[in-house]
């Protein structure tokens, strides 16, 4: 192994411990936990981030059209005129030049950038609170999912039970043979659903692994579940609250301001543009003969577009036509936030509804199940009871399971359309430990390649790389931090879970 490989080693193990890698064990997973590795390990999270960064990129670059301008020239000439020998020269000039007026174009294009900024910011935060919400559907789509099963098994033993029962009862003489048959098809038709929800359960712990960015094979234990929360907010405050929070329509709002300020540099064609311009320079002269000179030079300049065909006309009408467009797109956008939590909450209302109406159901098809199975058995039964039952049974667990997280789900809807921000510790992980894994994953990379090439190599000259780089104190002082960086991580995300 060469010495940078063997330094880094120390970084790949450190990076396949925050990477949560697969360990041969499973993964105990809370909610809160898998809220906070989403927020730090998303992809679609890290591409939006970078639309930050373009923002950023943009106003730099508008400011600098704004300032001191500084260009270098240097030129060679020859001339010949008829009568005279040929003349050969060469020119030399430093020049700063910065805008005076333009009719507030650089300033408002200014402005427009720090709104993008802005924009950029909100529409980080609302990918950070929408994957939010994407996390908690997903959690407990797939805790939903797997208490199904545990509802779909328990048919398929309570019809293994009754087929042997029923074959019991046959093979006494006590029942017909169509019972045995028919008792045969539910069962199977019990274990196709119980396929499926297991299928469905699956699918659903996929798709959570995709959001948290983990191993897609990593085995989960979903440790939090459904706790009843009552929400008391009434629905016209939800909606008061989200037209003064939600990050996307504050995010239209800055988009309004930058049409309008588009208008206004639109306008700037009709005014003059005034810039000032200096600097030094110098001329010499070699043939015919030899000479040279050296002078500064300043002024003021004035361009003036008296006629341009109607282009400053046209440009303006668009840019006024876009101001108009983004004010009903606010508009727009209010209306579906309006009519996005009525939906949200009206479901949530519903689903409370529906557990509360069915929290004594359960008990009640567990008692009558036992009297229609323990009256078949005693013969003052028959066959269409047990199913009917049994059924009714599954029904109604299943009922109430949909109705726990149906309220669940869409009482994360109406906080999601409210624009209810993140806690601190979801911010701290959307923050800071996103830099950090985006460091981890991107020095993985690189010890990924490192090791390629090791393993290339025999395993003598590795070995004696190895040694060498143990010699080195800066290779040692570079795995020194990585593991401290390692356990310090490794104690923070302990003790926020």
């Amino acid at each position: 192994m060469n010495g940078k490989g063997h330094g880094k080693l120390a970084l790949l193990l450190a990076g396949a411990f925050l990477w949560n890698l697969p360990t041969g064990s499973c993964m105990d997973l809370s909610l809160q936990d898998a809220i906070n590795t989403a927020l730090t390990q998303n992809t679609g999270l890290a591409i939006t981030r970078q639309d930050e960064a373009a923002a950023a990129a943009s106003l730099a670059q508008a400011k600098g059209n704004n300032g001191w301008k500084v260009t270098a020239s240097d030129s060679l000439s020859t001339s010949k005129n008829e009568g005279s020998d040929r003349k050969d020269s060469n020119s030399v000039n430093l020049r700063g030049s910065l805008p005076i007026f333009n009719g507030g174009a650089n300033k408002n294009t200014i402005k427009q950038n720090e709104y993008g900024v802005k924009k950029a910011e909100l529409s980080t935060g609302r990918s950070q609170e929408d994957l939010k919400l994407d996390v908690i559907k997903a959690y407990y789509n797939a805790l939903e999912a797997r208490k199904t099963i545990d509802v779909n098994q328990e048919s398929v033993d309570n019809y293994t039970a009754h087929y042997t029962n029923v074959q019991q009862l046959f093979s006494a003489g006590s029942t017909a043979k169509i019972d045995v048959l028919r008792s045969s098809v539910e069962l199977s038709n019990a274990r196709q659903t119980l396929i499926k929800s297991q299928n469905a359960y699956e699918v659903d712990l996929a798709t959570l692994r995709n959001l948290l960015n983990i191993d897609r094979s990593e085995p989960l234990n979903l440790t939090s579940d459904f706790s009843y929360d009552q929400f008391a907010i009434p629905l016209e405050d939800c909606i008061t609250y989200a037209f003064g929070h939600r990050r996307d329509l504050l995010a239209d709002q800055y988009t309004l301001d930058q049409k309008e300020l588009g208008v206004k540099i639109a306008k700037a064609g009709y005014q003059p543009d005034v810039s000032f311009s200096a600097g030094p320079s110098h001329s010499n002269t070699f043939n015919p003969s030899s000479d040279s000179s050296n002078g500064v030079d300043a002024g003021f300049s004035v361009s003036w577009n008296v006629f341009d065909s109607g282009v400053t006309k046209a440009k303006v009408k668009a840019a006024e036509v876009e101001l108009e467009t983004a004010r009903l797109q606010l508009q727009k956008d209010q209306e579906n936030v309006d009519l996005e939590i009525r939906q949200a909450y009206y479901n949530m209302r519903e689903a409370e509804k529906r557990l509360n109406s069915t929290s004594d159901a359960v008990g009640q098809a567990e008692e009558d199940y036992f009297i229609a199975r323990e009256k078949y058995r005693a013969g003052e039964g028959i066959m269409l009871d047990v199913i009917d039952a049994q059924l009714a049974l599954s029904t109604a667990k299943l009922n109430y399971i949909s109705a726990e997280y149906d309220y669940a789900r869409y009482k994360a809807e109406v906080e999601n359309g409210m624009g209810i921000s993140l806690s601190d510790l979801e911010k701290q992980a959307a923050g800071e430990e996103a830099v950090l894994h985006y460091e981890m994953s991107k020095r993985a990379a690189e010890d990924a390649s490192d090791m390629t090439e090791v393993t290339q190599t025999s395993n003598s000259d590795a070995m004696q790389a190895a040694d060498a780089a143990v010699q080195q104190s800066e290779q040692e002082a570079r795995r020194a931090a990585a593991e401290a960086a390692s356990a310090k991580v490794a104690s923070e995300m302990a003790q926020s879970r």
